[in-house]
Formats: structure tokens, sequence, C-alpha cells
């Protein structure tokens, strides 16, 4: 069996997270309907987007911070730009550029509460 490529965040609002999306992936989903989105990377990985209405079976909601997304980057050049980008979009940064054990990261919300780990493995 092959590690998952595909998370998929349940969303109050799917076109309101698409928006958001939009922005930070810089691209547009390759399928979106009322209840559901689709990103795709150059590489193939997938990101979707649920409406928690929509979801079968149905889901209880929990805390927002019970889980998190990571999205890597080649270098911490790059890391800092991401950050910088992202604040200015209005995005809500939960912690700055930080050295952790894994490499250096920083962490934002999604309108959900979705937490966005961005990281690279340099020190």
């Amino acid at each position: 069996m092959e590690l998952s490529n595909f998370p998929i965040f349940y969303v109050n609002d799917v076109e309101a997270s698409v928006d958001f999306y939009r922005l930070l992936f810089e691209r547009d989903p390759v399928e979106q309907q009322d209840s559901f989105a689709l990103f795709v990377s150059e590489s193939g990985n997938k990101f979707g987007l649920w409406a928690w209405s929509c979801v079968e079976p149905k889901a209880d909601k929990v805390v927002s911070a019970s889980m998190e997304i990571a999205l890597e980057v080649s270098n911490l050049i790059t890391l800092q730009i991401y950050c910088r980008k992202w604040s200015e979009l209005g995005v809500e940064i939960i912690q700055d550029i930080s050295v952790m054990d894994f490499g250096t990261s920083f962490t934002a919300l999604d309108p959900d509460g979705h937490r966005l780990r961005v990281f690279c493995y340099a020190k």
C-alpha cells in the first residue's frame, strides 16, 4: 500500500476555502463543485476540500487543531518568502519561522482553523 498523497480537509464553505487556497497555492482547483474542490500540484499530489454538511458517512466536527498538513519547500529562502507572502495576504501565522527537530518551519491557519505547516529540512 502506498502512503497517501491526498489529504482532504472538511470545511464550512468550499468556495471561501477555494478562494483562500487559490492564493496560497497560486493555482486554480482542477475540479470544483458546491460541496468539493480538488487542487493538484505539478508532482501529482492532491489536496481536497469537502463541505462538512456533505461528508458521507457523516463526520463529527472535531477540534480544528487536531491535525495539520505539512507543505515542504526546498530551502530557507523559499520558506521565508512564503511566510512573508502569506502574512501580507492576511493569513494568520500562529508560529513564526522556528528551528524544530525536523528542520525549519512556520505554521498558519486556514479559515476553518486547520494548521498549515510550511517546512524545509534545513536548520
